[in-house]
């Protein structure tokens, strides 16, 4: 169990983000893995899928996510798990 970031912390700000994301008219995934964090999967334009998983950092919770296909070479993008307008960022920044 990783101590630093709960898995049940971290579904609990995965399942509140895919409500918010469902409002706005997106679907999401929920994927519970036996082992590892949970993530929060989206389909984006293109059929692209993005995870987005949360994490603990010092100044509090983030959403984390980048395409499958970057992992490599580009950097993941983050934003406070707090803020007001989190999902909408989201949407503009990783879905369109």
């Amino acid at each position: 169990m990783d101590v630093r970031n709960p898995p049940q912390e971290q579904f609990i700000y995965l399942v509140r983000l895919g409500w918010d994301l469902r409002v706005l008219g997106v679907g999401t995934s929920l994927v519970l893995p036996t082992s590892g964090p949970p993530v929060l999967e989206v389909l984006s334009a293109g059929d692209r899928r993005i995870r987005i998983t949360a994490a603990r950092h010092a100044r509090g919770w983030v959403f984390v996510w980048r395409p499958w296909w970057a992992r490599l070479w580009r950097p993941g993008q983050c934003i406070c798990a707090e803020a007001d307008n989190v999902a909408d960022v989201i949407v503009s920044a990783a879905i369109a």
